[in-house]
């Protein structure tokens, strides 16, 4: 998954280094969770040796769960997320989508609709407890031991949107069809279950042809984009300025560690 997760190429990887790269396969199972845990041990490393570490993204739970910190969530009988994966398999995105917004609208109206990962636990947790996955979020803050600066990047939305058309029409010339292609025999994979290949796979399985799938990759792509800003806009921590701005951005975080 090089082109369709936009990873670093070698050259930008041995500018500064980079962690969380090339560190998984796409059949292993990975989740906030372990992330969380993952990254806070890194950190304590970083921090011994740094005063300053960079983490960027553009998974907003995921920088949640470093930043804040997630809710306890219950165990589970393991059986109760293989029943729901076998269903998902058989009757689609849709099922979930279903499920979710009849169970639990609050969590529904929130998450990333597209997003099979997201959908499946939320309904995990509504059959193994019977209360809403909303109901486990109650953002209680988890102290952490180092401070944060929040830096966010805005574009106006039309230049944002040109250039996300831009970038996947040099994501296409540059083989992200071949790539999808090699990896279409493992399209049940969670880690495919992603704007980038699924618009891909569906022209592969030939629902529709290569045109249609590039505008819904350039459309799916712009979407996700405004989700993003959605969730961030709701933080307001961060401190938004305009990529260009590089002077200001540098200056302010110069000032907030002095």
């Amino acid at each position: 998954m090089i082109l369709g997760t936009a990873k670093p190429n070698s050259e930008e990887l041995k500018q500064v280094p980079h962690h969380f790269i090339n560190n998984l396969s796409i059949e292993d199972e990975y989740d906030v969770r372990r992330f969380e845990r993952e990254a806070l041990v890194l950190l304590q490393a970083l921090f011994a040796q740094h005063k300053l570490v960079i983490m960027t993204g553009g998974s907003g739970l995921f920088a949640d769960a470093v930043v804040n910190g997630l809710d306890e969530m219950p165990e589970l009988d393991p059986k109760i997320r293989k029943e729901i994966i076998q269903e998902y398999e058989q009757k689609g995105l849709e099922f979930l989508q279903e499920e979710i917004a009849k169970n639990d609208p609050e969590y529904f109206e929130k998450v990333d609709q597209k997003n099979p990962q997201r959908l499946m636990r939320a309904l995990e947790i509504w059959r193994g407890t019977g209360k809403k996955f909303s109901s486990f979020r109650v953002k209680s803050k988890k102290h952490r031991p180092f401070k944060v600066i929040k830096i966010g990047l805005e574009r106006d939305r039309e230049e944002l949107y040109s250039r996300i058309d831009q970038r996947m029409d040099q994501m296409i010339e540059a083989g992200l069809f071949d790539e999808a292609d090699a990896l279409f025999g493992k399209r049940h994979l969670n880690a495919l279950q992603t704007v980038g290949y699924s618009e891909i796979f569906g022209f592969l399985e030939g629902k529709y042809d290569k045109e249609e799938a590039i505008r819904l990759l350039k459309r799916n792509s712009r979407r996700y984009a405004k989700r993003q800003m959605t969730w961030f806009k709701k933080d307001e921590s961060i401190h938004w300025f305009s990529p260009d701005k590089q002077d200001e951005i540098l200056k302010f975080v110069a000032d907030q560690i002095a």
